[in-house]
């Protein structure tokens, strides 16, 4: 199609703009809901090509919000318009195919963009930026929304409970991974996370002069990590636990009346999730009562992160697309496969039919995100020629999605299939 190919040398006269991006974003990480610079980096680049951005929307400091064609943010019914120029808008955008493309832009303590998120952005950006004029030539409406904190809070279920994607009707990123490879069609597979953190109270002694009137925290902690431990051999083989202690007491010689940890669980379905969140919670209550301490116990102290429902016509449009670009997508496995890492990408999926694949960035497999090393990664040529493929790609299937009737049809009737659309409640 001759959009394609338009939306590839868009992307690819972009690229300048998205490598300085990229670079700016790893010399300078921020950590989540700490992303001012980032946000306002990405919003100066949007702006350069002539799109206001909203930062700050969603009520958190650090999201972002960028729109075209009907209601959009450069439109004249967008935000601040009014009288019947405002309903005008409003009804020509509630007619509007509405695709929405994600950006994340957090990094990891310590470690950097070692899961790649400015990687995420340069794609989210070049695909928006690409797409923008098309869809607005289409009469559809396009949105960047950059979700903070992907790796310790949730920002997406955040935006989702703000009401940011009551008008969007379908949505999609793409994750860096290592390798050279891509997911196949049926997308990347993700877990559920819930957080629980546990505080044990328990009374202040001398260790060695009257140990025999405190009650030690510290025991309930340890009683509890060897319980969550002793959990792990009874629990489905895509189910992941792991815990940390984040408070141990003051010190030895007197006995600690605060300790505390945190655990993540993990499961590949939404009530296998619910379920191992009871099994837990029950060890570290019999902790308690085990070591005469209280537990304090807080469930979900940042929103869960659900299972991704990866949506197969959208993939496939993205998969076509990417194959044009010279990138092989690998057949369906035989078997799908479960368990591993978490995205709150997963709680957008189940609001609206979305896509979340990956992408390989050309470094060894052995370099896996959450080391140290793929940030590195982010920054090299062929990392840079993923972003520009993925991008390419994201932008097709956005405009795929809003020009092509039968490929809406075939992404709602899956959505709904799969029991779209969900919100958590628990």
């Amino acid at each position: 199609m001759a959009e394609d190919i338009e939306l590839g040398q868009r992307v690819d006269a972009l690229r300048p703009d998205l490598t300085a991006l990229v670079r700016d974003l790893y010399a300078h990480p921020e950590i989540g809901f700490e992303e001012h610079a980032t946000v306002a980096r990405i919003a100066a680049l949007l702006a350069a090509h002539g799109v206001p951005a909203e930062v700050g929307a969603y009520g958190l400091p650090t999201a972002l919000r960028a729109s075209v064609g009907p209601g959009g943010t450069d439109a004249p019914g967008g935000p601040g318009a009014d009288g019947a120029a405002e309903g005008a808008g409003e009804d020509a955008a509630a007619s509007a195919p509405h695709f929405a493309i994600i950006a994340e832009y957090d990094a990891l303590p310590g470690v950097g963009h070692a899961c790649g998120h400015n990687i995420i952005a340069g794609i989210a950006v070049g695909a928006f930026l690409a797409a923008a004029p098309v869809v607005e030539r289409l009469g559809g409406r396009l949105s960047l929304i950059g979700t903070p904190a992907e790796e310790n809070g949730g920002g997406k279920e955040l935006i989702i409970r703000a009401g940011g994607f009551d008008d969007v009707d379908a949505a999609g990123m793409v994750h860096p991974s290592s390798g050279s490879g891509t997911t196949s069609v049926l997308g990347q597979r993700t877990t559920g996370v819930r957080r629980i953190a546990v505080t044990y109270h328990g009374r202040a002694a001398h260790a060695a002069g009257a140990p025999w009137l405190g009650r030690n925290a510290l025991d309930g902690v340890v009683t509890a990590y060897q319980g969550v431990a002793q959990l792990r051999q009874h629990i489905l083989p895509t189910d992941r636990l792991h815990g940390i202690i984040t408070d141990g007491g003051a010190a030895p010689n007197v006995v600690p009346e605060r300790a505390a940890a945190l655990f993540y669980v993990r499961s590949a379905e939404v009530e296998t999730l619910r379920e191992l969140t009871r099994r837990v919670v029950a060890v570290l209550e019999g902790a308690a009562i085990s070591t005469g301490t209280r537990a304090e116990i807080d469930v979900d102290p940042v929103p869960p992160y659900l299972p991704l429902q990866t949506n197969l016509p959208l993939t496939e449009r993205w998969a076509h697309a990417l194959t044009a670009r010279g990138r092989e997508v690998p057949p369906p496995p035989a078997v799908v496969p479960q368990g591993g890492p978490s995205t709150d990408m997963g709680n957008v999926s189940r609001v609206v039919p979305s896509i979340h694949p990956s992408i390989g960035l050309g470094g060894p497999d052995d370099v896996f995100p959450h080391n140290a090393d793929f940030a590195d990664l982010t920054v090299l040529p062929a990392a840079l020629d993923a972003l520009a493929d993925a991008a390419t790609a994201l932008a097709t299937t956005a405009v795929a999605y809003v020009s092509d009737p039968v490929l809406r049809q075939a992404a709602a009737a899956e959505f709904a299939a799969s029991g779209g659309p969900y919100r958590w409640e628990d």
